[in-house]
């Protein structure tokens, strides 16, 4: 048999390093290190090289993703190696070297997720891993559920104390914490367990390199808030703008959000179809615009509280706040019907197939809303719900204003109007 071709050597190769450095490393990653001319990584994971490895030896700059295509342009033509901890791919530098060049080998090393699953004795497909580095630590707070288990990537030796302070902020102080550091390496340690209305104030910072683990245990006086949408609406700071739950419900079911969408929320209150859209999935993206200063000021600390730091809140009026936005993928319009040019320009934002959904208790709005079904189709509904109370003796209904809704899904072939057919 006739060997095949040696395959093309890529001119970038990651090399995942765990915390026991050279020593845990397999032949093939010892190979390219000793065979790179260019070894980029950080001042620590260079000082874990030996001398064997000759290359030139380049720290990455901060902020270290800006600097990327520079970097690889600077040394194109040499056989560069780059350093990551552990499984590069996961939440690790091979992302963006990745989106910067389609010729990469990775060779991965034990991600420090495994390490702690495994020293735990949980098993990983159900841990839910949440990274705080780079990132507001309020994000966690999408993740807390009773009876969850939690890896968290720490930024550094402080993020324990913060996901401890956290968790009680948000009702889960009973939840259970530890702290694995140096996981892999010599100087690995598991700290004891403590809950987080426990974890000491003072306690002394440990090993910058380390995952947090966390058993969720709610408080017994904790609002409880769900995996859908629908959120109790005291989670919510207001004045009185808010979606009502129960309609909030239904306009998110058809907003029909997928992993990576992008929202425009119109009018957006106190944020909650915004923040409700980011909760559905990790990846989904919001902006919310207000034209109050103080509700949008109110949106950001309600998206905070609820998890979802990264949602976007541009104050200004709508529709001529829109030119500067990105694309989107569904548009929600919970106030400012009236004003001149907002449907138009909402329609005229969305690509084929994007979903745009409009909601009005006015008889103004309504008016706007039935002529665009007349003339462009789409589903046209009215949503009312009542709540029961006391009358004298007896209980009786309170009903709420009802909510006209006008639901239509851009058909890709379409241009100049909305479609017939929801989103359904």
């Amino acid at each position: 048999m006739t060997p095949a071709p040696d395959a093309p050597t890529a001119p970038v190769t990651v090399v995942g390093l765990g915390a026991d450095g050279w020593a845990g490393l397999p032949d093939a990653s010892r190979a390219a290190l000793r065979e790179a001319e260019v070894v980029i990584g950080g001042p620590r994971q260079l000082d874990l090289l030996p001398p064997e490895c000759t290359g030139q030896r380049l720290a990455w700059p901060s902020p270290l993703r800006p600097a990327v295509p520079g970097l690889l342009a600077a040394h194109a033509g040499r056989r560069i190696a780059v350093l990551a901890s552990g499984d590069p791919m996961f939440y690790g530098i091979g992302r963006a070297l990745a989106e910067e060049t389609g010729a990469l080998r990775v060779l991965p090393h034990p991600s420090s997720v495994s390490y702690a699953a495994a020293r735990l004795g949980w098993p990983l497909e159900d841990v839910e891993v949440v990274t705080l580095v780079g990132r507001p630590a309020a994000r966690l707070a999408a993740a807390l559920h009773d009876g969850r288990r939690l890896l968290v990537l720490s930024a550094d030796a402080t993020t324990a104390g913060e996901v401890a302070a956290l968790l009680r902020d948000r009702g889960f102080g009973p939840s259970r914490m530890r702290v694995l550091e140096q996981l892999g390496g010599d100087r690995e340690r598991t700290t004891d367990e403590a809950t987080a209305d426990d974890w000491p104030g003072g306690r002394q910072p440990g090993d910058p390199l380390n995952i947090v683990a966390v058993e969720c245990r709610r408080a017994p006086d904790a609002l409880r808030l769900g995996a859908v949408p629908g959120l109790p609406d005291e989670a919510y700071e207001h004045d009185g703008q808010l979606t009502k739950r129960h309609i909030r419900a239904a306009t998110l079911g058809v907003l029909a959000p997928a992993p990576g969408e992008l929202l425009w929320d119109i009018g957006g209150g106190s944020g909650s179809i915004a923040v409700e859209w980011m909760r559905t999935h990790p990846s989904c993206r919001a902006v919310t615009v207000e034209r109050d200063p103080a509700r949008a000021g109110r949106i950001t600390r309600n998206a905070d509280r609820l998890g979802v730091p990264g949602l976007r809140v541009v104050t200004g009026a709508a529709p001529a706040v829109l030119a500067e936005l990105p694309p989107p993928d569904a548009v929600f319009i919970g106030g400012g019907l009236t004003a001149p040019g907002l449907l138009d320009a909402c329609w005229e934002a969305l690509p084929g197939g994007g979903r745009l959904v409009a909601n009005t208790v006015t008889l103004e709005s309504e008016a706007l809303l039935a002529d665009a079904h007349r003339r462009h189709g789409g589903e046209l509904v009215r949503l009312a719900v009542a709540h029961a109370v006391p009358v004298g003796g007896f209980t009786g209904w309170r009903q709420a204003m009802p909510v006209t809704q006008w639901a239509v899904r851009k058909t890709p072939d379409t241009s100049s109007g909305p479609s017939s057919g929801a989103d359904r």
